[in-house]
């Protein structure tokens, strides 16, 4: 069975899963040459209990669109996680979850996983996209930023709007383009 790249961006009101709420979360199914499969997304009801870190909360305040676009059409975690769970597994190829950066956006996916559906198709690894730049770039973590990376692997017209599918799909694609260079370049060749 072949690996399909999950691309998963999450918006959330605090930095931890628990005392904070996952907001909403977006994944983009990528092969490895770049073909967009699948997307699935979900706004969530915050937890009970949880509270939004002031930060955060200050920091929504300057995004307007995002935020009222990560609180329309609310589901409960539990039915989301699920629903994801089989999506996921619909997709018939391992799946590989792959974030920028992963550090974040699995916690809040893999709690909500383990938590609301019992089960997490990823087991317990992601793939950081800042990492991987890292090494294609040989450049030291903190430097290895987007300003840092060419330009050549961005692709025109797909928008970082804090809108988690959107920019999931952005990320995703930026993902495909290092693989491809990494590969041919691996291969002796050059990126196509």
């Amino acid at each position: 069975m072949s690996e399909i790249y999950i691309s998963t961006d999450v918006e959330s009101d605090g930095p931890i899963p628990g005392p904070n709420s996952m907001l909403s979360f977006g994944s983009a199914a990528y092969t490895a040459d770049k073909q967009l499969v699948s997307t699935f997304s979900a706004n969530l009801h915050t937890l009970p209990g949880a509270e939004a870190d002031p930060k955060t909360a200050a920091w929504w305040k300057t995004q307007p669109e995002a935020w009222a676009a990560c609180r329309t059409d609310l589901q409960e975690p539990a039915h989301a996680m699920k629903n994801y769970v089989s999506w996921l597994k619909g997709l018939n190829a391992r799946p590989v979850f792959v974030a920028y950066p992963a550090g974040f956006d699995f916690l809040f996916v893999y709690w909500y996983l383990m938590r609301f559906a019992g089960e997490s198709p990823f087991s317990h690894s992601a793939l950081d996209v800042k990492s991987f730049a890292m090494a294609m770039l040989r450049l030291d973590y903190r430097d290895s930023t987007k300003r840092a990376m060419p330009r050549r692997w961005f692709d025109a017209g797909l928008p970082h709007t804090h809108v988690a599918l959107d920019d999931a799909i952005e990320q995703g694609a930026l993902f495909c383009n290092m693989l491809a260079e990494n590969r041919a370049a691996s291969a002796g060749g050059k990126p196509a």
